[in-house]
């Protein structure tokens, strides 16, 4: 897989499977846009991008903040020439409560995060993909959007419409050179470990383990290929035999 010349845009870029693909892309090639929230370890994966002599865009950035989404894509388009894949990776995920527990705000929170955030990116790039008559779109939703996990109906319920709204997208713009897949994860290994390659034990699946940030990237990376021409509208899981639990 090569990406010379190409140029992507990777959300939730500083951690995890976000940082694995960034570095995934800058090592064959790709210039990069990289957004997240938290500004000093998304400078941080930054310079380690451009050990690759890649040009590296970043951008402290909120996807849920629509206006801030639009402001930062058109300069990173302008100073690239142009955006030829997009990662929506950011999300959030980590709060736990029964639906009869759950709170109006934090529903709103994931929702605007999870799916708005997906909107706006995908709506700030896809105009400028179509005109080009090309272009990668690969959303990061999840097992549980498949399954639904208890005890997380919230974060169930926007990564079950990222995967509704890959598909429906596909169905638009497919036929302009634009290929929309979509990848979701099973168990993943800490976000917090630097090491892109670490795992540990996991009885969530048949492997008996968690996936690792490369797994992850590596997927994404070949989605966002040419060598994956004739792929779009997919949901792929990549999950080591998930056990439904």
């Amino acid at each position: 897989m090569k990406f010379q010349g190409k140029a992507a845009m990777i959300t939730g870029a500083s951690v995890g499977i976000g940082r694995a693909v960034a570095l995934c892309l800058a090592a064959q090639g790709a210039d990069l846009v990289l957004l997240d929230i938290n500004k000093e370890s998304l400078l941080a994966v930054g310079e380690e991008a451009k050990k690759y002599g890649c040009r590296v865009l970043t951008y402290d950035c909120d996807v849920s903040d629509e206006e801030k989404v639009n402001e930062v894509t058109s300069d990173a388009a302008k100073r690239l020439g142009k955006i030829d894949i997009l990662v929506n990776n950011a999300a959030l995920w980590r709060d736990r409560a029964s639906l009869a527990e759950s709170s109006s705000e934090l529903w709103k929170k994931y929702l605007d995060i999870n799916i708005m955030g997906v909107y706006y990116c995908t709506r700030a790039v896809i105009c400028g993909m179509i005109e080009n008559g090309y272009g990668r779109i690969i959303n990061v939703a999840s097992v549980a959007g498949v399954y639904g996990n208890a005890k997380m109906v919230h974060y169930s319920t926007t990564k079950g419409a990222v995967i509704a709204m890959t598909k429906a997208l596909a169905k638009e713009v497919t036929d302009k050179g634009v290929l929309v897949n979509c990848v979701s994860p099973g168990s993943v290994s800490p976000s917090q470990n630097e090491d892109i390659d670490f795992f540990k034990p996991s009885e969530l699946s048949f492997m008996g383990r968690t996936g690792t940030d490369r797994e992850n990237a590596n997927l994404i990376c070949f989605l966002a290929s040419d060598e994956a021409s004739y792929i779009s509208g997919q949901n792929i899981q990549i999950d080591g035999c998930r056990k439904k639990l």
